[in-house]
C-alpha cells in the first residue's frame, strides 16, 4: 500500500512538473507598447504591468514607441525601464508630433539628488532618441510573422505614418506589407462604444488629438484590430489604496510617484490604457468579452461609430458585472510587482 501511494505521488508530480515545464516553455507575447505616456498616469501603470508580465514570461517587450511630442517622455520611459531592470529596451519618438507640454509627473525624469538623476535613465532627452517608425521597422523586420502584438494606448500618429513608410535598408517591403507580414493584433485604447455620463456621442481624447491618423488607421490597419472603448477603463477604477500599500517596498517608486503627482490619493484613476495590455498579452483567459466582427468608423468630430459587418477586423471590448472584479484584480497584482529579471 505505502508502495503504491509513493508512485502514485510520484506519478502526480511528475505531471505537475510536465505541465509547469509546458507552460513555461509557451512562447511570451512579442510585444511593442505605443504610448502617449505623459497626458495621463494610466500609461506609467500600464508600463510597470507589461514589465510585470515580462518577468512572467508572458510577454517580451521588444520596444516602446511614444506619441507624445515633450523633449522629456522619452527619458520618463527610459527611466521606468531601467526601475524596472530593464533600462535596453528600445524607445523611438514621433517627430513631429502632439502634446509638447511636459506634465506633472515627466519632470521627475529631470530631477536629480547630488548630481545623479533620482530615477536613474540614460536618454538624456527624445532629441538623442531614434524616430519612432524607424524603430518600429527595425523591430518588425526581424520578427517571425504574424508574431508580433501591438497596444497602441495613445495617438495613431506612429502607426499610420508606419503605413505610409517605404522600403529601405531594415526591410523590402512597405509598411503596410510589413505591418501585413508580422503583427497579428493591434489592441488599441480609444474611442467610446457605450454611452459616456449620458452623452451618446462622446468624442474620445485619444482619437480627438489626431482625428485624420486614427481615420486613417481605422480604414487602413491590415490586421485585427480591437478597441478598448473609453467605457471599459471608468468601469475599472485603480484604488487608490493600492498605490499607498503595494509600492512601498523602496522608498521612491516611479509608478506611485507619478500617480499621486497626477492624481493625489484618494481619488482612483480609470485603468483605460492598462486593459489593451491586458488583452493584448491575454487574449485568451476571458478577462473581456468582444463585439461582434465589424468596423470602426472615425468621424469628422472624433466620434467613433461601430458598424457590424461579417468580415469586419475590428472589434471591441465588452465587460460584464462578473468579469470587473476579477480584471480589475489582475490589474493591481500584475501593476504592483516588484521589479524582477
Amino acid at each position: 500500500m505505502v508502495v503504491r501511494r509513493i508512485a502514485i505521488g510520484l506519478l502526480s508530480l511528475t505531471f505537475l512538473v510536465t505541465n509547469l515545464t509546458f507552460v513555461a516553455a509557451a512562447d511570451p507575447v512579442r510585444l511593442i507598447f505605443d504610448t502617449d505616456i505623459g497626458n495621463d498616469v494610466d500609461d506609467v501603470l500600464a508600463l510597470g504591468m507589461i514589465h510585470s508580465l515580462q518577468a512572467k514570461k508572458a510577454c517580451r517587450l521588444l520596444g516602446v514607441t511614444i506619441t507624445k511630442d515633450s523633449d522629456l517622455a522619452g527619458p520618463f520611459v527610459d527611466a521606468i525601464n531601467t526601475f524596472y531592470l530593464r533600462g535596453e529596451t528600445p524607445i523611438g519618438v514621433v517627430r513631429p508630433g502632439k502634446t509638447p507640454e511636459p506634465g506633472k509627473f515627466l519632470p521627475m525624469a529631470a530631477e536629480k539628488v547630488n548630481g545623479s538623476f533620482r530615477y536613474p535613465h540614460d536618454l538624456i532627452s527624445n532629441k538623442d532618441a531614434v524616430e519612432a517608425v524607424t524603430l518600429l521597422r527595425k523591430l518588425l523586420a526581424v520578427q517571425p510573422d504574424g508574431s508580433v502584438s501591438i497596444a497602441q494606448v495613445g495617438f495613431s500618429t506612429n502607426l499610420a505614418r508606419l503605413l505610409d513608410s517605404k522600403p529601405d535598408d531594415v526591410s523590402a517591403l512597405t509598411g503596410r506589407a510589413l505591418v501585413q507580414a508580422k503583427v497579428k493584433l493591434l489592441s488599441v485604447m480609444a474611442g467610446a462604444f457605450q454611452t459616456i455620463d449620458g452623452n451618446a456621442h462622446y468624442c474620445e481624447y485619444n482619437v480627438v488629438q489626431d482625428i485624420v491618423n486614427c481615420r486613417r488607421l481605422a480604414e487602413e490597419w491590415p490586421t485585427p484590430v480591437v478597441w478598448s472603448g473609453f467605457e471599459i477603463g471608468i468601469a475599472l477604477p485603480y484604488p487608490a489604496e493600492s498605490i499607498d500599500k503595494d509600492y512601498g517596498y523602496v522608498a521612491d517608486h516611479p509608478v506611485a510617484e507619478s500617480y499621486r503627482r497626477y492624481v493625489p490619493p484618494p481619488q482612483d484613476r480609470p485603468t483605460w490604457d492598462l486593459t489593451s495590455v491586458l488583452y493584448a498579452v491575454y487574449p485568451d483567459r476571458n478577462y473581456f468579452d468582444l463585439s461582434p466582427a465589424g468596423r470602426i468608423v472615425v468621424e469628422d468630430d472624433g466620434f467613433t461609430k461601430f458598424e457590424p459587418a461579417t468580415e469586419g477586423r475590428h472589434r471591441y471590448l465588452k465587460l460584464s458585472d462578473q468579469q470587473r472584479p476579477r480584471v480589475l484584480e489582475a490589474l493591481v497584482q500584475l501593476s504592483s510587482q516588484p521589479p524582477s529579471k
